[in-house]
């Protein structure tokens, strides 16, 4: 039977390593969340140790993301998106096998930062690649495909970590990793990046950002738009011993069962909303419904007594369909920026979305002192999900957007007459 032009777009050898790599990236980066208790258990740290260091362990990880979006980010944008791709893909695989040697608590927040760095760089340089190189009728369906094979990592790494031990598990990770790179022989690079190398024009200038008003406000709303997702991660899912506990289940939560749920229910969130986004013409919409949808299920995830051990892994499931527009928010960030910038703000926003769990974190430790765990999680929710949905309000629709142009250093976009949303004033012709 002969495969249809769209699917054999869709599996194109850069999309599929694209995809893979995200597997493992999300492998690596929620591992930590499912071995948190046994491995911090066995390096002697106490149940009252658990919370504090894991989450400070959970910190230097994202912080090392935080500045690993930004090396990698500027990288893709000067020497192409393969380079970030592989590299990145390189480093935490390292790390991530030497996770597996910690002797000590010591020992294990460098190697998290150092993971975090190299975790950083897969995904927007996967996205970006593949952004570039699919029609724009179906970019959609290629970045969905790259977010659903990616989130099935995350429920890997649970299995992995239920059958061997966490030390095992570390390695199987790197392992993953490493086997990747052979399937780099056959990927090649965006053409329209090839296209911008021979132009004399600024590639990766992160301070480009911030150099107009406008740029900087698309930038900053692309961010805030994902802030709730690692809102559910970082906090709802990451904590749902504790929160299981204080909602009246009477059977101990296991943490990497809910995170192998929250990921089960994302992958279904993301053909749902990747189909909404393709279904309405906008990738607007099927965000706000995604963002109302999140807010719904983490009131009846925090306010809904129940003993019931099942309801509750339920719940977790749920809050992670509703999750399931990670991919889609940062295929936005991609749409809304020029070639020379492209990689730097696909690698940059998601990195700095999950460093959002820093601030977040120290909010809801706050608000739990104040109003307890469940209502102090409710309220600073409330607040993220109401400053995402009013920047979602301020950005343009980017699902019919022609990629072939370059940002301008000290010029302000102009105006889209007929949409009354801000487009980027394009320089180039299409190659």
């Amino acid at each position: 039977m002969a495969i249809s032009p769209v699917l054999k777009q869709l599996l194109k050898i850069p999309v599929l390593v694209a995809a893979l790599g995200y597997m493992v990236d999300m492998y690596d980066l929620f591992l930590f969340n499912i071995v948190r208790v046994p491995s911090l258990k066995e390096l002697g740290l106490t149940d009252d140790d658990l919370f504090h260091k894991g989450l400070f362990i959970l910190d230097m990880q994202m912080a090392g993301m935080l500045i690993g979006g930004i090396l990698w980010g500027i990288l893709g944008d000067k020497k192409g998106r393969l380079s970030v791709l592989f590299g990145s893909i390189l480093l935490y695989s390292l790390a991530n096998i030497a996770n597996g040697f910690v002797t000590s608590y010591e020992q294990y927040l460098p190697l998290r930062f150092i993971a975090g760095i190299g975790l950083a760089g897969e995904l927007g340089a996967g996205i970006t690649l593949v952004a570039e190189i699919l029609p724009k009728e179906i970019r959609g369906w290629g970045t969905t495909l790259v977010a659903t094979v990616g989130v099935f990592g995350a429920i890997l790494a649970y299995f992995v970590a239920s059958t061997f031990d966490w030390r095992v598990s570390y390695f199987v990770g790197g392992g993953l990793g490493l086997l990747l790179l052979f399937m780099r022989v056959r990927v090649f690079e965006s053409g329209v990046f090839l296209h911008l190398k021979n132009k004399h024009v600024k590639r990766g200038n992160f301070l480009m950002l911030f150099s107009n008003g406008t740029r900087f406000s698309k930038y900053l709303y692309s961010i805030l738009i994902g802030t709730p997702i690692w809102f559910v991660s970082g906090v709802l899912i990451f904590f749902s011993p504790e929160f299981g506990a204080a909602l009246g289940v009477t059977e101990p939560i296991v943490a990497g069962k809910a995170v192998m749920l929250a990921f089960a229910g994302q992958v279904a969130g993301d053909i749902v909303s990747g189909y909404l986004s393709q279904r309405f013409r906008s990738r607007k919409k099927g965000m706000f419904i995604f963002l109302l949808g999140s807010y719904s299920l983490m009131l009846v995830y925090l306010l809904a007594k129940t003993q019931s051990l099942t309801t509750f892994y339920f719940f977790c499931a749920a809050l992670g369909f509703f999750n399931g527009y990670w991919t889609l928010f940062i295929t936005i960030a991609a749409e809304l920026f020029g070639t020379n910038l492209r990689a730097t703000v696909a690698t940059t926003v998601p990195n700095f979305v999950r460093a959002s769990v820093i601030p977040i974190s120290a909010l809801f430790i706050y608000a739990k002192g104040h109003f307890g765990l469940t209502t102090g999680a409710a309220l600073v929710g409330a607040l993220i999900v109401g400053i995402a949905l009013l920047a979602l309000s301020r950005l343009e629709e980017t699902f019919h957007k022609d990629l072939d142009y370059e940002e301008v250093d000290g010029q302000e976009p102009s105006l889209s007459p007929s949409s009354g949303f801000v487009q980027p004033t394009k320089v180039t012709e299409k190659s």
